[in-house]
């Protein structure tokens, strides 16, 4: 269904607070819970945190720089978009009455759409959940269609609100949680101190249970493939490369890795292994430049003999400081 006199912050537009100021007695935050239905350990990440700095530098509650400059929520992002046709869905993180909502926006990336076509609405499809004692939660970017509640509507935690979606000023399947107390935002990972210092005491809003499965993870991998030429990054989160075997004759093996928090210096390896297990090919290089989203690939030409048929692996390691901090693996058979 569709609001028109949809009435809520499109925070991308806006500026970012850095903290809200302390609850008064009898005005208790709400305790959140994990508001999408996805494994956030192994299948889905935080791709993006609040920003912590008031001025243009950014830096997130565990003093690191998953975030963007002023970015004002969580971005709990799912691995590709094969995931979002699935459909992961979106839920209340606390009851509360629905105050806010919209739906109708297609799911389109903001480079192919464009930033005026949505402009007023950067958001995209989403709902704003009332609390009461002046808290708010917000989820955004939600799939055209898929909204499931209605306005003035009581939800319970753990309600299916809608879908993971693409609508609105995004790039990638992602809700955008916000958590506002008195219109001002905060970090549900900080909670409501009246201010913060990278490494003070943290009073998180998340009950205990979501914090266990929402462990901080400065850098992951969210899905890798095997293609027989250069893969492109979007093509790649689309699934064209999901292929679980390519042809003997295929003019190149070449394994992706899709990962999140690379950092300036970190060290990247990639090795594919043959059928009997014996390295094909390996390579090194060093992160040039630091990025929330990267997308990197390593591959061989085809041998004058094409391909021995069998089943090759692929692996990917990102090291820092001489640590690994990412690294992940697949396989493709070749027939």
């Amino acid at each position: 269904m569709a609001i028109a006199d949809m009435r809520w912050t499109s925070w991308p537009g806006g500026l970012s607070v850095l903290l809200a100021l302390a609850s008064p007695a009898g005005a208790a935050p709400p305790v959140l819970e994990i508001p999408i239905a996805c494994d956030m350990r192994s299948v889905c990440s935080v791709q993006k945190y609040f920003d912590l700095d008031p001025g243009p530098e950014r830096i997130d509650y565990a003093c690191g720089r998953l975030t963007n400059d002023r970015h004002d929520g969580t971005d709990l992002r799912l691995p590709d978009f094969p995931a979002m046709d699935r459909g992961v869905a979106v839920i209340a993180a606390a009851p509360g009455v629905v105050k806010a909502l919209r739906d109708g926006m297609p799911d389109i990336s903001v480079k192919e759409g464009g930033a005026e076509a949505i402009k007023g609405k950067e958001a995209g499809n989403g709902v704003v959940i009332d609390h009461g004692d002046g808290w708010e939660t917000q989820y955004g970017h939600m799939k055209q269609g898929s909204v499931a509640v209605r306005r003035g509507q009581q939800v319970e935690v753990g309600q299916t609100l809608g879908l993971v979606g693409l609508s609105g000023e995004t790039e990638y399947p992602h809700v955008h949680f916000g958590v506002r107390y008195q219109g001002r935002a905060l970090d549900p990972f900080v909670g409501s101190a009246e201010s913060f210092t990278c490494g003070d005491a943290l009073r998180p809003l998340w009950s205990e249970a979501a914090l266990a499965q929402i462990p901080y993870r400065p850098t992951g991998v969210l899905v890798t493939g095997f293609a027989a030429d250069r893969p492109e990054a979007d093509a790649a989160r689309r699934g064209a490369y999901a292929a679980a075997a390519l042809p003997s004759d295929a003019q190149a093996l070449v394994f992706w890795a899709d990962t999140w928090g690379v950092m300036q210096g970190d060290v990247q390896r990639f090795a594919i292994a043959g059928p009997d297990g014996q390295e094909v090919h390996r390579s090194e290089s060093v992160v040039q430049k630091s990025n929330i989203s990267w997308f990197a690939f390593s591959g061989k030409r085809r041998p004058e003999a094409g391909w021995a048929p069998g089943q090759y692996t692929g692996t990917y390691e990102l090291v820092r400081d001489g640590q690994p901090a990412a690294s992940a693996s697949g396989t493709v058979t070749i027939q």
